[in-house]
């Protein structure tokens, strides 16, 4: 009877040795081992999808910048205005007491959170028809404070496109379930140069020009032929806010769940501690 030394032997023999079954179990073993392993690992990790932070605004106003801030903790020499949307994924933790640098580090006390802060294109794009309303907790839409004055025409056409495609939305909602609030930030960046304008500066004059905007768009589709009645019609027309009211408010957002709040930073100068708090609050 062999002894189990030379059973061992033969056994290895058996194996190198060229044979049909051989490659038939190697070719097994090469194929179901990495479908095993993969299908045995997706299984026991959980995919999410991460909460997200949308980032917009006009050319200029500093969202790369931003972006680079928070994910490397420094602003680039000089960035360009990128055209194309992007995202970041970035881990925090949401205390409050924390400012930015020191909530981005591993080793940051209270609890950490993963999300991502996208930029997106109002202009190119339907956005809001594809923003996830489970994952997605607040749109940021940055503006240059220091040439608002210059710029407020077309900064507030922007603004106007961002907040009336989020009303309609709200609006054209057919669920019975309740509409979850959707939290506006506008962010007045570049509040360190003498040229800025303050935080409630940029908001009165933000909502005298979207009140502009407004009735000058309802006078455009009379003098159209379009009927009295039909620029009354909440889901067919391009009113802003409260129906018929005299002077637009960003409290009339409201109505349509929308919370919108002005804070001035600089990315330039690393201020923008008042800007992570606000989207820490939301993750």
């Amino acid at each position: 009877m062999p002894t189990a030394m030379e059973q061992l032997i033969e056994y290895i023999e058996y194996i190198l040795t060229p044979s049909s079954p051989v490659f038939i179990v190697g070719a097994l073993i090469v194929f179901l081992v990495p479908i095993i392993v993969h299908i045995f690992v997706s299984r026991a990790t959980p995919y999410t999808n991460l909460p997200s932070i949308v980032l917009v605004g006009p050319p200029g106003a500093g969202k790369t910048s931003l972006q680079t801030l928070l994910e490397r903790g420094d602003v680039a020499p000089s960035t360009h205005s990128s055209q194309v949307p992007q995202s970041i994924e970035l881990t925090a933790s949401v205390d409050q007491h924390l400012s930015f640098r020191e909530a981005v580090k591993d080793d940051a006390p209270g609890e950490h959170k993963k999300f991502l802060l996208a930029t997106e294109s109002c202009a190119t794009s339907p956005w809001t028809a594809s923003w996830p309303r489970t994952v997605s907790r607040g749109i940021v839409f940055m503006l240059d404070a220091a040439t608002l004055d210059e710029n407020l025409a077309a900064t507030a056409n922007y603004l106007y496109e961002v907040l009336l495609a989020l009303q309609k939305r709200v609006s054209s909602s057919k669920t019975s379930k309740a509409v979850t609030v959707i939290n506006v930030l506008i962010a007045a960046n570049k509040s360190d140069l003498f040229t800025a304008l303050p935080a409630t500066l940029v908001k009165s004059n933000l909502e005298a020009e979207l009140g502009r905007i407004r009735k000058s768009r309802s006078k455009g589709l009379l003098a159209s032929g379009v009927g009295i009645d039909d620029v009354d019609n909440e889901e067919n027309d391009d009113w802003l806010g409260e129906y018929g009211s005299e002077k637009f408010t960003f409290g009339q957002m409201q109505e349509f769940n929308l919370e919108v709040d002005i804070i001035g930073g600089s990315v330039s100068e690393a201020k923008v501690d008042k800007w992570w708090h606000w989207v820490s609050e939301r993750l």
